[in-house]
């Protein structure tokens, strides 16, 4: 069983939603990373979404976007992703840990390595929302060769025909789109995210996970009633921004303990 189907077997035996916190690699400076994953880890997290920097971020909105610009200022590169989920690994973590990125850079540093290289630093998988269903073969034959998962998006505008297509294609997860739109922390949620989510549970056993727009304990107690688990991103981001240095991992593990409290199934 992969890490990600163990972990949230477990979690579903205990009742609970997986939380999964996404943070870009090297901000805000560029070891930040090694420090937070851990101490988010130990206050609860139960999946990393780490993001690999790229110029042209066309999934996120602008704090993610700020993130992104500062990593690659700190000159953080796809090798330097990879290296930093093996020196996770090194030092105990151990949640399932996944690369979020745009295909471009991926394409460059060349899938076939790009997949031994992270299934050799201990990664276990690929999110790259700029990947349509109808060109993903060739990463995701590469990413099942090592043992990998390529986790597929369904969005509110996806239809029903084509949600099937894409379940009967995913692995480890589906990602699920709450909103129209970019990444960034919302007030609410869609009214018409039940609904979605009872439509992909048609066609899939998969666990279903929810980001874009989750900021707070209510949010993530409405996504506790009707999916598997629950991305904060942006909200996260944020709160690294206008925390001291030497605040930021304990205000950003008191926040995952704070969404935490709100993560067990009614």
């Amino acid at each position: 069983m992969s890490r990600i189907a163990e972990t949230f077997a477990r979690l579903r035996t205990a009742g609970r939603i997986a939380l999964m916190p996404y943070l870009t690699v090297g901000f805000p400076e560029r070891t930040s990373t090694l420090e937070l994953v851990p101490a988010l880890e130990a206050a609860g997290a139960n999946l990393f979404e780490l993001g690999v920097p790229f110029s042209d971020p066309l999934a996120d909105g602008t704090t993610i976007q700020r993130a992104t610009q500062r990593a690659l200022e700190n000159g953080i590169t796809i090798a330097d992703c990879i290296a930093t989920v093996a020196e996770l690994r090194a030092r105990q973590v151990k949640a399932p840990l996944l690369l979020m990125g745009y295909y471009n850079p991926l394409l460059r540093y060349g899938l076939e390595r790009a997949c031994a290289d992270l299934a050799a630093a201990g990664g276990d998988g690929w999110i790259i929302p700029d990947l349509p269903l109808e060109e993903a073969s060739d990463l995701r034959q590469t990413a099942a060769a090592h043992q990998l998962d390529l986790i597929m998006f369904v969005a509110p505008t996806t239809p029903p025909d084509r949600i099937a297509q894409i379940a009967a294609q995913a692995s480890g997860f589906l990602y699920i789109v709450s909103l129209t739109g970019v990444t960034g922390a919302r007030q609410r949620l869609s009214e018409n995210l039940a609904d979605l989510i009872r439509s992909v549970r048609e066609h899939t056993e998969l666990p279903l996970v929810v980001g874009f727009g989750i900021s707070q304990p209510a949010h993530v107690a409405e996504v506790a009633r009707i999916a598997d688990g629950a991305i904060v991103g942006s909200a996260l981001i944020d709160r690294l921004e206008r925390l001291a240095p030497d605040e930021r991992v304990s205000g950003a593990a008191a926040y995952i303990r704070e969404l935490l409290s709100a993560s067990e199934r009614p």
